[in-house]
C-alpha cells in the first residue's frame, strides 16, 4: 500500500474532522426534549391546600372551584398528608374534561430553614426523610417521592429564604422547581442581595443543570376571594401538552417539559427543535405582548414585540428559553433547551486545517 505525502495526509485528516464537526452540528441533539409533540393543552394547577392540613375548604370545594373556572386538571397537596381522590373523581372528573390528582406537600425542616417538595401521583404518604443539610434534606425527600412513584418539584425556594440557587442546583433526580407562586409571602423576585427565582433559575441553567420551571397557586383562601394579602387561587398554573387527560400522561409531558408555566399569558402555539424555538401568543384585544428569548448568564439573545416569533440557534447560547411578558403584568415562562456546541474544537479544527494545507 502507498502512503500519501505527509502534508496530504494532514490535509486530509483535518478535512475529515472538519466533515465530522459540522455533521455533528447539522444533527446536533438538544440536551432537553423534543417539543414537537402532537397532543392537546391541558390547563392544571400542582399545588393547593384543603382542610385536611391548613387550607380553609374541604377538598369537594376546592375541585369545585378549579374546574368551574376553566381547569382541566387539579393535584391536591395537603401538607404531610395524602386525600384520597377517587370519590372526588367519581363526582367532578369527566373523560377529557377535568381529572383530579392525588399528591402531598412533604413538609420538612433544616435548622430554620422550611424545604417542601411536592409529590404528584405518589402511591402512598411520604413522611418527612430529614436530613443533614438543606440539599440532604431535599434530596432524601426527593428520593421518597420518587420510591412511591410520585413525580417531585421543589417548592417555593425563596420562602423564609431557605433554599440558594447553588443549593437548588444541587439536587438530583428531579427537574421541577416553581418559579412563581402564588403565596404573598415566598418572596418570588428575592431581595435583600438574593436574587429572584428567575434569576435563580438563569444561574442553574447557566451552571449546566437542566430544570423545567412550573408556575402554581399554593392556595390556602378560599373563602376570601380577592384579597391580595391571602393565598388565594387562580394566581398561577402551568399548560401541558399531552395525548389526553389522563395522570401518567400528563406527568410523562411535565418531565419531559413539554408545558409551559403561567400567570395570566395564553399560547396558541409553542415548538422547540434542534433547530429553533417558536412562539405564538393567543393575543387578546386589551394587551401587547414582548417575547423574550434568553441565554447563557440570563441574557436577552433576542427581543420580539410581535406576538408571534422566534429564534433559531447558533450553537453557542448554552441554553434558549422564551418569556413572554404582557402588557398587564401577565408572564409565561416556556421551558429551557440546552443548546450543546463546543466552540474550541470548531476553533482547533479550523487552526489544523490552516496549518495542514498542502505544500506549494
Amino acid at each position: 500500500m502507498i502512503s500519501p505525502p505527509p502534508a496530504r495526509l494532514k490535509w486530509i485528516l483535518a478535512s475529515a474532522a472538519i466533515l465530522l464537526v459540522a455533521a455533528d452540528f447539522a444533527a446536533r441533539k438538544l440536551d432537553s426534549h423534543d417539543q414537537t409533540t402532537q397532543g392537546r393543552w391541558f390547563k392544571g394547577n400542582t399545588h393547593t391546600h384543603t382542610l385536611n392540613s391548613d387550607g380553609d375548604s374541604t377538598p369537594d370545594d376546592v375541585v369545585r372551584w378549579y374546574r368551574a373556572h376553566g381547569y382541566h386538571f387539579l393535584v391536591l397537596s395537603d401538607h404531610n398528608f395524602l386525600t384520597s381522590v377517587d370519590a372526588l373523581n367519581a363526582l367532578h372528573g369527566a373523560s377529557d374534561k377535568f381529572l383530579v390528582i392525588k399528591g402531598e406537600e412533604v413538609t420538612d425542616t433544616f435548622g430554620d430553614k422550611s424545604l417542601h417538595v411536592n409529590g404528584l401521583d405518589v402511591q402512598r404518604e411520604v413522611p418527612p426523610q430529614g436530613g443533614t443539610s438543606v440539599v440532604d434534606v431535599l434530596q432524601r425527600n426527593v428520593d421518597a417521592i420518587r420510591r412511591e412513584r410520585g413525580v417531585p418539584h421543589i417548592n417555593h425556594p425563596n420562602y423564609r429564604w431557605s433554599i440558594t440557587a447553588d443549593e437548588l442546583g444541587q439536587v438530583r433526580n428531579t427537574r421541577l422547581f416553581e418559579v412563581y407562586n402564588g403565596h404573598p409571602q415566598v418572596n418570588n423576585l428575592g431581595g435583600g442581595g438574593i436574587p429572584g427565582l428567575e434569576a435563580a433559575w438563569d444561574a442553574i441553567l447557566t451552571a449546566g443543570t437542566l430544570l423545567y420551571a412550573v408556575a402554581v397557586d399554593d392556595a390556602h383562601t378560599f373563602k376570601d376571594p380577592g384579597n391580595p394579602n391571602v393565598a388565594g387561587p387562580g394566581r398561577g398554573w402551568i399548560v401541558v401538552r399531552a395525548a389526553r387527560l389522563e395522570t401518567r400522561a400528563l406527568l410523562d409531558a411535565i418531565e419531559r417539559g413539554d408545558f409551559y408555566a403561567s400567570t395570566g399569558v395564553e399560547l396558541a402555539a409553542y415548538t422547540a427543535t434542534d433547530d429553533a424555538i417558536a412562539v405564538s401568543v393567543k393575543a387578546t384585544s386589551f394587551a401587547k405582548y414582548r417575547v423574550q428569548f434568553i441565554g447563557r448568564g440570563g441574557a436577552i439573545l433576542k427581543e420580539s414585540v410581535e406576538p408571534t416569533a422566534t429564534y433559531r440557534f447558533t450553537g453557542t447560547e448554552g441554553y434558549v428559553r422564551a418569556k413572554v411578558l404582557e402588557s398587564n403584568g401577565a408572564v409565561a415562562w416556556c421551558q429551557p433547551v440546552m443548546v450543546r456546541r463546543e466552540p474550541r474544537i470548531a476553533l482547533d479544527v479550523a487552526s489544523a486545517r490552516r496549518r495542514s494545507r498542502p505544500d506549494k
